[in-house]
């Protein structure tokens, strides 16, 4: 039994602890905030890849039971040109299909079944140094504390800590030339079926949202900016709400009565990648999800990948006798899926920010390829994807 020391408690971080523990480990979580993350951030559509790792785990039923079923999507240009109506990531084979939910009620879920499995979490914990010991690993803390284990994981997102302390040359993340923001609109009637994702490419930015099966509408935006923002600049966009409304008017669609009923409106975030980090992990520190390969929003795959990491770690610790080769193990089985999905995901993200002139060549390109669909979805190699829990990891 190894004990692991994880820093970040988020979703990739819950999800791994509970993984490790399944499999007969001691996670321990250390979580850099003082307090739980509840009602913290928007919302997340959870592909069918993600949602088919957990089952061994015990939790889709619980992811399931705190979002919603969102198995179709339309996509349409901003002059109301209807591209496409398709599914959105096909289905399992019981019939589960792709799961929209908010990512503080997913938070709050994994972490409260986390505590009931006896794993223990500790807040307060944001991570300062880390370093390898004859016998594991010795992490110390911004209060001072320390504590050590047998490996270190680093599910401490974009900005992680973990992964400049295995290469402090690791590049930056990429910044995708996009801001992002969305909300909840209530008292709002619209004629669509519920869970249907309207998708639109707009003249000045795209426009996303889906009727929940109570009435209400979910949105986000996705909004070009050039230049990468400062904390300050993005700080300072307080008229956001009218910006919005402004650029989204030029399309035919509900967008600004949707943006106009709806209360609070994230206050807006720049979007982030990674091409690619080097070096994931030493003999006994290794990083996972967002620390490892943020991808863009565009390719709907951002809580699935981190599912998909923590289960084949879990996996590589449970069956590959050294600690040092179970993370290579991991590496060699996650790093080319990874890769190509942010590629994918960049690809996808790239239609959203075109400029004036980018966006007439888009629209022509978009309705011509959604007349002449390809025989293989490209985005379809992402939600394919299947982990077998019960097969034995070689070294």
């Amino acid at each position: 039994m190894a004990k692991a020391l994880i820093a970040g408690g988020g979703i990739a971080g819950t999800i791994t602890a509970i993984a490790l523990h399944e499999t007969g480990h001691e996670p321990v979580i250390h979580e850099a905030y003082d307090r739980t993350a509840e009602g913290v951030g928007a919302f997340l559509t959870l592909a069918v890849n993600g949602l088919d790792a957990l089952g061994p785990l015990g939790l889709k039923s619980l992811v399931k039971d705190l979002g919603f079923d969102t198995p179709r999507i339309k996509m349409r240009l901003g002059g109301g040109r209807e591209l496409a109506d398709l599914a959105l990531g096909g289905q399992l084979e019981d019939g589960t299909v792709s799961q929209t939910v908010l990512r503080s009620d997913l938070y709050i879920g994994l972490r409260d079944e986390a505590v009931r499995r006896g794993i223990e979490i500790r807040y307060g914990k944001r991570l300062a140094e880390a370093r390898e010991t004859a016998s594991g690993v010795l992490a110390t803390f911004e209060d001072g504390s320390s504590a050590e284990g047998d490996l270190l994981i680093g599910a401490d997102g974009l900005r992680s800590r973990v992964r400049t302390i295995i290469d402090p040359r690791a590049p930056s993340p990429r910044y995708v030339p996009l801001l992002n923001t969305g909300g909840m609109a209530e008292g709002l009637w619209l004629d669509d079926e519920p869970g249907v994702m309207h998708m639109t490419f707009g003249k000045r930015l795209f426009f996303a949202h889906v009727v929940h099966p109570d009435g209400g509408v979910w949105w986000f935006a996705n909004v070009p900016r050039k230049h990468e923002p400062s904390p300050a600049d993005l700080a300072e966009m307080t008229t956001w709400r009218e910006d919005l409304i402004r650029q989204l008017a030029v399309d035919r669609t509900p967008a600004v009565e949707i943006v106009r009923a709806t209360r609070e409106i994230y206050r807006p975030w720049a979007t982030y990648d990674f091409p690619s980090v080097p070096t994931w992990r030493t003999d006994r520190m290794v990083i996972i999800g967002d620390a490892a390969h943020a991808t863009s929003p565009a390719a709907g795959q951002g809580a699935a990948m981190a599912i998909e990491d923590a289960v084949t770690l879990a996996r590589c610790l449970r069956d590959v006798p050294s600690i040092p080769e179970a993370l290579a193990s991991y590496e060699g089985l996650r790093r080319e899926r990874v890769e190509a999905v942010v590629e994918r995901g960049k690809r996808n993200g790239d239609a959203k920010a075109a400029g004036p002139v980018g966006r007439v060549i888009r629209d022509f390109f978009l309705t011509r390829a959604f007349k002449n669909p390809p025989e293989e979805d490209p985005n379809a190699f992402m939600w394919r994807h299947r982990i077998d829990w019960e097969a034995p990891v070689a070294s």
